[in-house]
């Protein structure tokens, strides 16, 4: 594992990597929380500014294009701040299903998916996390 090729991108990928690692870490705790407890909502709050940051810095990175700057990913990002919206308002309305299928959907189809492709040979983390 390297640092170096993270290091030389550029500032806004070095963001988007922190927020999306923060969004990751912050799942992580929020499993381990008390649904519903006061830990989950102040927890939750913070997630929910991180996953929003991750989805709008990505719209300023274009290393993959397809129609002008943008690809897919940024249709993902879209999606993905809709469904923040969603989930809070669904949670403010004490529709707990809602919110949790809405979030539940959003860390596998917006985090680990995503997250998955970034380990390609070829891609920037596969060259942080393998050294290639």
């Amino acid at each position: 594992m390297t640092l170096s090729p993270l290091l030389a991108a550029g500032p806004v990928i070095q963001f988007h990597v922190v927020a999306v690692s923060l969004t990751i870490l912050l799942t992580l705790i929020q499993l381990l929380l008390e649904r519903g407890s006061d830990w989950h909502r102040r927890v939750g709050r913070v997630w929910m500014i991180a996953m929003a940051l991750t989805a709008l810095s990505s719209f300023f990175i274009s290393t993959i294009q397809w129609i002008g700057p943008f690809s897919p990913l940024h249709l993902l990002s879209i999606i993905s701040l809709i469904s923040l919206l969603i989930a809070y308002r669904a949670a403010h309305r004490g529709d707990v299903k809602s919110h949790s299928r809405t979030l539940l959907s959003l860390v596998i189809f917006a985090l680990i998916i995503p997250g998955i492709f970034t380990l390609f040979p070829g891609r920037l983390m596969y060259r942080v996390v393998f050294g290639g």
